[in-house]
């Protein structure tokens, strides 16, 4: 893809110029609205239909996280997972383009935040991941790295144990980032 045919909205949520945005735009903007209180920086929001990731969506899958009310689409498989990704809330399906979806993102952004957990991710049953970051190379490499993850999960047919609590939080402790 060219920089240029990437949509640009102003602040309202109007467009300015790049492709006309898509019908997930409602989704966006709650993505950028949810994520201010803890991250003021996120400028770039992606969504995809990412193959592996959307298998993972469609089976009897999601980990149950005892503090949220929302599944998640893969547990703690790999070393990179945890430090760029994080964890990934599993959105049940819903209609495309809906505010109803915008808003339960909304809500799953905010309850992770509010438990000290930032998001980078959320994946939207049967129909993909969104990503969000900073800056378009580093919410691309957020969507490279879960793509590859749901790759080897689905190669593994879901029989990779993830990594033990005490890796995890040697993670957590060396490279500041929060996980639990």
């Amino acid at each position: 893809m060219k920089p240029e045919r990437l949509s640009l909205l102003d602040a309202q949520g109007e467009y300015v110029a790049g492709d006309v945005p898509s019908k997930t735009i409602a989704l966006h903007r709650k993505i950028y609205e949810s994520t201010r209180a803890s991250d003021p920086q996120v400028r770039c929001v992606i969504h995809t239909h990412s193959s592996y990731s959307v298998s993972l969506s469609m089976g009897d899958v999601g980990l149950s996280c005892g503090k949220f009310q929302w599944q998640e689409l893969l547990p703690a498989l790999t070393p990179y997972f945890v430090m760029k990704v994080g964890r990934v809330p599993l959105i049940r399906y819903g209609l495309p383009g809906s505010t109803e979806v915008a808003g339960t993102v909304g809500q799953c952004i905010e309850a992770y935040a509010n438990a000290g957990i930032g998001l980078h991710a959320v994946m939207l049953e049967r129909l993909g991941p969104n990503v969000w970051h900073r800056s378009p190379a580093q919410a691309m490499a957020v969507l490279e790295e879960l793509e590859e993850t749901a790759k080897l999960y689905c190669w593994s047919h879901g029989r990779t144990a993830p990594l033990a609590p005490e890796q995890v939080q040697t993670l957590e402790d060396r490279f500041n980032i929060r996980w639990h």
